[in-house]
């Protein structure tokens, strides 16, 4: 080997070992990690009132269907749909001959029948007559005043009138038509006991009372708002939907207000104190929902539960304390326990 040659091979290691990766390795000589960076939210409990609006429809509360309760053929039939009608005005009337030539002979044995009775009253007194005839004359009148009002009280039947004061919503029948026993003839409603009728989440029912205020607004009247009040709350809920049912009446009912029109409902929620979070810094797996928090330097993985969605931000309603620190951005890459350099 020449003298040039072994020179060279004896610099060009030292000049190796002396180069490195240009990272820093600190007094360990191992490679440090870079931070995560991130963003946080520091979370505190804040009194939140709230005011939902929810869609629902109108609905008459009290309508009754009217049905024939003998057959036979229509005779009079007065009012029409949207027709207003009083208490106690007639509905509809059928045919009644037939049943007051039955409630004629039917009054004819019964007299018959009395006059029996009476004659072996008499011949009771002179003991004249056995126990058992005057029990038959006796059963005899009875069968026949039974029949006589049987007939009467089916004769009261062939003329319907309004239980109540209303509109009829439904005609559904002809004068001259044949009906036959319990069909439906009329449907009557009552329009002041029209309701709005909405579908309410779990989540907030707890919130509302029975008779606490709320505002209402109809679609088909635009301009006009409406004042009204929580009817009632239905005591189950659907379980697909996790959704209840909510009644509301109005102070007063608008005249040009039709059931089956939309119609919104704001109601008012007293304050209540709340942790909100961001709605983006909440995360999604197989298991539920989660957040990280950012403790001493390093990331947490904690689950949570979620309640209402208010504006952009969702209450949780555990796993969650006032004060904690909430990573809001940053979660590529983000894991349990890793490294990270925090700004709010």
């Amino acid at each position: 080997m020449k003298p040039a040659s072994a020179a060279l091979l004896l610099i060009l290691p030292a000049l190796l070992g002396g180069c490195g990766d240009g990272q820093d390795t600190g007094d360990t000589g191992q490679h440090k990690r870079p931070v995560h960076r991130v963003e946080t939210l520091t979370v505190r409990s804040e009194p939140v009132s709230l005011q939902p609006e929810r869609a629902g429809s109108l609905k008459i509360r009290r309508q009754v269907r009217i049905h024939s309760q003998e057959e036979g053929r229509i005779t009079q039939l007065p009012f029409f749909e949207g027709d207003a009608v009083k208490e106690g005005e007639l509905l509809a009337g059928l045919d009644d001959s037939l049943l007051r030539a039955e409630l004629q002979k039917a009054e004819a044995n019964l007299h018959k029948a009395r006059l029996d009775a009476e004659r072996l009253a008499g011949l009771a007194d002179k003991r004249l007559v056995s126990e058992d005839e005057r029990a038959r004359v006796s059963t005899s009148l009875e069968v026949a005043e039974a029949e006589g009002n049987l007939l009467k009280t089916r004769l009261d039947h062939t003329r319907i009138t309004a239980p109540f004061a209303g509109l009829v919503s439904e005609r559904l029948v002809e004068p001259g038509d044949l009906v036959a026993r319990f069909d439906h003839l009329l449907t009557l409603i009552d329009p002041d006991s029209l309701i709005v009728q909405v579908s309410i989440s779990e989540l907030l029912l707890p919130s509302l009372t029975r008779g606490a205020p709320v505002a209402i607004r109809i679609d088909a009247l635009p301009g006009e708002g409406f004042r009204g009040r929580i009817l009632r709350i239905h005591p189950r809920l659907d379980a697909a939907s996790r959704q209840g049912t909510v009644e509301v009446s109005f102070e007063q009912v608008p005249p040009l207000a039709r059931g089956g029109q939309l119609a919104r409902v704001s109601f008012s929620i007293p304050p209540r104190d709340r942790l909100l979070v961001p709605f983006t810094a909440i995360q999604r797996d197989r298991e539920g929902e989660y957040l990280f928090l950012a403790r001493q330097g390093k990331a947490h993985r904690v689950r949570i539960e979620t309640g209402l969605r208010i504006g952009e931000g969702v209450e949780v309603l555990s796993g969650l304390a006032p004060g904690d620190q909430v990573v809001t951005r940053g979660f590529m890459g983000l894991t349990e326990g890793k490294e990270i350099g925090t700004h709010e």
